[in-house]
């Protein structure tokens, strides 16, 4: 009887499925949150999530999700498992996008209405700094050794790199108008900046001391699309630096950036305006946002093809994986 039970115990353990990781969307125009399944690709729940969430993020071990509550003025924690809402973030006001420290604190916060940068402690939910920027900030990087914390900010068109010991700006870099995004390569020498109205990619050079150089711009061109569709916004890096993904807002497409070369190599087609990315911890999809289909698109990354797209709420904005 007990070598029965073992057997069947072990048939159950080998029939059940692998653990899928959550994916949560924001829903500007909805003021939710959509879940998805990443094995079933199916919405599995949508809660509620504050006035116009956009920016959104994880804490490492997945348990508390970030959202940018932009016109409630506050960055709101949610369960990852139960949906409650825990507290929220002071946040400064307009909160869009941010970056969590990889330790969980603290999270850096673009604020676009009073041209800050607040950095708040997820543990004390003390503000610790706010720091001056330029005109209507947006696009939040963290280098990977974590020294250096970029913002973007879009009237004034640079790139601000702020000291993460002294939360003071040591460096500027100009890039084109309307910069809405930054990203740093894993190994930390490069940076992508995108301008939305520019319609290029800045790539900016890093060095050992963290001196920033503007390397060169990487435009965009597709027969048949019209040069002002091609708005590139959110980007995303493979972890062994190889591919750069950049979302076209309303081109509908995402380039594919070869990044040894630097040169654009393909261009997937997915929803209309594609706005942010996220992949899944495996890097074997590449989940998309498109705010005027209603919709999210996974993408193959190692074939770059886009495979299926996904309804979910009213203008999807932001997307983050949990973790494995």
């Amino acid at each position: 009887m007990h070598h029965l039970f073992l057997t069947t115990a072990l048939v159950a353990a080998l029939a059940t499925p692998a653990f899928a990781n959550k994916v949560f969307v924001t829903n500007e125009k909805g003021n939710t949150v959509s879940v998805l399944d990443s094995d079933t690709w199916e919405v599995i729940k949508e809660f509620e999530a504050g006035h116009r969430p956009r920016g959104i993020t994880i804490s490492p071990d997945g348990k508390l999700l970030y959202v940018a509550a932009s016109d409630d003025d506050q960055v709101k924690v949610f369960d990852t498992d139960t949906y409650e809402e825990l507290y929220s973030l002071p946040s400064g006001p307009d909160p869009e996008q941010f970056v969590l420290n990889p330790t969980g604190s603290p999270l850096y916060i673009a604020n676009e209405d009073d041209n800050l940068v607040t950095v708040t402690d997820t543990d004390s939910h003390m503000v610790l700094a706010e720091i001056p920027v330029g005109v209507e900030p947006e696009g939040m990087a963290l280098s990977p050794d974590t020294k250096w914390v970029v913002n973007t900010s879009e009237t004034t068109n640079m790139a601000h790199f702020i000291s993460t010991d002294d939360y003071k700006i040591k460096h500027n870099v100009l890039v084109d108008q309307r910069p809405r995004y930054a990203r740093f390569t894993d190994d930390g020498t490069l940076l992508f900046v995108t301008s939305e109205i520019g319609g290029t990619v800045s790539v900016i050079g890093i060095a050992e001391d963290g001196t920033p150089t503007l390397k060169t711009k990487i435009g965009f061109g597709l027969p048949g699309v019209l040069p002002e569709w091609l708005q590139p916004v959110g980007v995303r890096v493979t972890t062994d630096d190889k591919w750069a993904f950049v979302a076209l807002g309303p081109a509908n497409r995402v380039a594919v950036i070869d990044v040894e070369k630097l040169e654009v190599v393909k261009y997937i087609l997915v929803g209309q305006r594609v706005w942010q990315m996220a992949f899944t911890p495996d890097e074997k999809y590449l989940i998309t946002t498109n705010g005027n289909s209603n919709d999210v698109t996974v993408i193959d990354v190692a074939d770059q093809t886009a495979i299926k797209s996904i309804q979910v709420g009213q203008q999807p904005w932001g997307v983050v994986v949990a973790p494995d």
